[in-house]
């Protein structure tokens, strides 16, 4: 039978690891070795909060009323305690020596006795440490009479030490009598008699005692020649000869029955004895060679029954039937070297002190159900369990009425060969797979053929294959979406192999000539050479990152998108759709719109009827060649080669500034107050009463219209050119002179110069026609 072990606590049964507990703990808190600790504790359920010691612990018990759990460990020497109901620890309580064994005198946690191993005994209460005494030798192990409210030590020696707790004082210890008593390890008071039992060290004998009359009942000698094999035996002579060799108990446990006993040896092996005969009934050896560390009766298994043994050396933990010891019910081999287990009554559970931090706690679902405190470890067994566990009906195979019709079994209705169930009925597998192969006789055959068909597939898969197309490496059948994509980067890998191969040529062959004949060479053939390392080049087809670009239709490029007419101007010039205006593209049109109809609406009324063709207009503010590149609209043409037109007829109405040479007759422009002068030909001109000017010596004309001059300079100075002297400022009246020889007010009062309003303030609407200095302009003037 197969038994589930669900580790609870601690680590995972039969798991071990190289790195101690302490150093994962220190990684763990220094934040290092995560890997370690992760591997620590996955997949672990802890049960109980903080159920651990700093480094080992010794003994493990729980309290009558079942609400609490009760440990001793190290190190340092300490007690903890945890609540159960609460599944965390309750507190914890430090002491000068460590423990080696202690007793609970309560039903709860607040009355405990311990056994120290500086040979004191501490008595300990709800608030805290209560009383310390002292025994004679070394104790080993302590038990408690409760009718006489005794506790009993045993120690290296053959006595018992009694205290009774009751008067508060020691009695007469029990002196055992007989040969070679090393000491006494353990002790047993049955429940059902209350008669003691001590396991002997030395001789391998079990002393029955009867507290009433305070004398021995009984001796049980255990096999001392069957148990100690000759494997065991030393080759050594005079050091360990047979005679010398001695065996110990280690370990007892009674029945509730009042007969059944189990002893355990220190040779690893345990005998089960009833107490009306001096032989036992059955023998279990754990196969270690390690003495017994405990014995417990296990009573009500769910699958065990009753009379279940639980042994347990420091390597394994076994449970086996008592009338049949060869075989295991289960087996347990903890992570850590065992020091004590304890099995809560009624229940499946066992906690274990071991050598190590974390304390185990194993659940054996077979053994008993979980504890009222862990109920909720069913549902997760439950849900942990391998869903191939044998059920009812796993030799039966549900069918429908109708399939059952089909197999022609529908006579067997009502007959013990069809259990009813829902809508159907379960059906014996055997005969339903006979029912089948009769009804259907190539049944077997379809799927063998079956079977043939998807190997062959499976196999064809793996073969390789040559990929149609070009040497690009994707085949045609591969593209799926983005064909043109496919197809550019195709003709474009074809142009870089054919340059490749013709460099090749040019470097074997050499020679102008031959270079020009290899240009000539047909592509057929360069289509067909095609070295490995070629195929093997990446590419943006062949290379697995960029496959769904030419399998996934999200991946599919849309040409009829404006990005990618912005992208590809040239390949979207023969498919470009006229597309609607924007939102902004509108609103800019309308200002647009706006502002022209102003403007032309000042045109007209300052020329006085001339206008120009609101049609042509229109178009020409419709039409805009740097929002759309690409679009040519003829119409739009056509108006602004008629506003071209227009604009060079209408410049005869416009003043343009002489172009005249600074001449004699120029120097009189001031005089005569023509509006057409420059400000360099007024800036020129000498100044009203002055009368000093530069008279030319002679002046001779060209034939293509220049000229030549030539005068004489004064040799006397002119004050009144100098621009930056008082006594020109002085000397003329009402003339006021500023910035670089700008002058206000000097003319005469009858020929001052009346300046219109665009000449005084400046120009206030846009120029008329084409600007003055445009190269239109100046042809026409010449």
């Amino acid at each position: 039978m197969d038994v589930k072990v669900y580790t609870v606590n601690g680590a995972v049964a039969g798991s071990s690891s190289s790195i101690p507990d302490w150093l994962i703990k220190k990684r763990a808190a220094k934040g290092k070795g995560k890997r370690v600790s992760k591997e620590y504790v996955q997949g672990a359920i802890e049960l109980i909060q903080g159920f651990e010691f700093p480094e080992a612990s010794n003994k493990i018990k729980t309290t009558r009323d079942g609400h609490h759990a009760i440990a001793t460990g190290t190190y340092k020497p300490q007690t903890r305690v945890w609540d159960l109901d609460e599944l965390n620890l309750k507190f914890e309580r430090h002491s000068d020596a460590e423990n080696v064994d202690f007793i609970i005198l309560s039903d709860d946690w607040t009355k405990i006795m311990h056994l120290q191993n500086d040979r004191t005994v501490e008595l300990h209460t709800q608030g805290g440490f209560h009383y310390r005494t002292r025994i004679p030798r070394f104790g080993r192990s302590l038990a408690y009479h409760f009718p006489s409210c005794t506790a009993l030590f045993s120690a290296s020696g053959n006595e018992i030490y009694r205290l009774n707790l009751e008067q508060g004082r020691f009695l007469s210890p029990l002196v055992l009598q007989d040969d070679d008593i090393q000491g006494v390890n353990c002790t047993d008071i049955n429940p059902a008699h209350n008669l003691l039992a001590f396991g002997v060290d030395g001789n391998g004998t079990v002393q029955f005692w009867d507290l009433r009359s305070r004398s021995s009942v009984g001796v049980l000698r255990a096999p001392t020649n069957r148990l100690l094999r000759p494997a065991t035996r030393s080759t050594m002579p005079g050091v360990d000869d047979i005679d010398t060799l001695s065996i110990g108990i280690t370990a007892l446990a009674s029945r509730s029955d009042g007969l059944s006993y189990a002893v355990g040896t220190s040779t690893g092996h345990t005998l089960l004895y009833d107490i009306r005969s001096n032989r036992h009934f059955a023998l279990k050896d754990q196969g270690y060679g390690l003495p017994i560390r405990n014995l417990t009766w296990i009573e009500g298994g769910r699958l065990a029954g009753d009379g279940m043994v639980m042994s347990a050396d420091k390597k394994v933990v076994k449970i086996w039937d008592r009338n049949s010891p060869s075989s295991n019910f289960v087996s347990i081999t903890p992570a850590n070297d065992l020091n004590h287990i304890h099995h809560v009554p009624g229940s499946g559970l066992f906690l274990t002190a071991n050598e190590g931090i974390q304390m185990g706690t194993y659940y054996v679902p077979a053994l008993g159900p979980a504890p009222r405190w862990a109920g909720f470890l069913e549902n997760i067994t439950e849900e942990m369990e391998d869903s191939t566990t044998r059920t009812a009906y796993e030799d039966f195979k549900f069918v429908e009425r109708s399939e059952l019709k089909t197999l022609g079994l529908d006579h067997l209705i009502g007959t013990p060969a069809l259990k009813p169930y829902m809508h159907g009925y379960f059906l014996s597998l055997h005969l339903y797979d006979t029912a089948r192969v009769i009804a259907n006789p190539f049944a077997y055959a379809e799927h063998r053929e079956k079977l043939v068909k998807e190997r062959m597939e499976k196999m064809a898969e793996t073969r390789i294959r040559t990929k149609k197309g070009t040497g690009a490496g994707a085949g045609s059948e591969e593209v799926k979406v983005n064909k043109a994509l496919a197809e550019r980067i195709e003709k474009g890998l074809e142009k870089e192999r054919k340059k490749e191969e013709r460099k090749k040529r040019r470097g074997a062959k050499g020679g102008e000539d031959e270079e020009a004949m290899d240009v000539d060479v047909g592509a057929d053939d360069d289509e067909a050479e095609q070295t490995p390392t070629e195929l093997e080049k990446p590419t943006l087809l062949n290379d697995p990152r960029f496959k769904d670009l030419f399998l996934n239709p999200e991946f599919a490029v849309d040409e009829t998108t404006r990005e990618y007419a912005l992208l590809h101007p040239s390949a979207s010039d023969s498919k470009q759709k006229p597309r609607g205006k924007t939102a902004v593209e509108e609103e800019e049109e309308e200002s647009e719109r706006a502002s022209s109809a102003g403007i032309s609406e000042d045109e007209s009324e300052s020329e006085g009827g001339d206008s120009d063709d609101s049609s042509d207009a229109g178009e020409l503010n419709k039409f805009d060649p740097r929002v759309r590149p690409g679009q040519k609209n003829e119409r739009a043409h056509q108006a602004y080669a008629r506003t071209r037109q227009h604009n060079r007829q209408s410049n005869a109405n416009i003043n343009f500034v002489p172009l005249v040479p600074h001449t004699e007759t120029s120097t009189s422009v001031r005089k005569t107050d023509n509006k057409t002068a420059t400000f360099g030909q007024r800036r020129n001109a000498p100044a009203r009463g002055s009368s000093h000017t530069t008279t030319p010596h002679a002046a001779a004309k060209g034939d293509k219209g220049g000229f030549e001059m030539s005068w004489v300079p004064s040799s006397t100075k002119d004050t009144s050119r100098d621009r930056g002297s008082r006594k020109d400022r002085s000397t003329r009246k009402g003339v006021e002179v500023f910035g670089a020889g700008m002058e206000r007010g000097g003319g005469d009062g009858d020929g001052t110069a009346v300046l219109s309003e665009n000449e005084r303030t400046g120009r206030k609407q846009r120029r008329k026609g084409m600007r003055s200095g445009s190269k239109n302009v100046f042809r026409q003037l010449g």
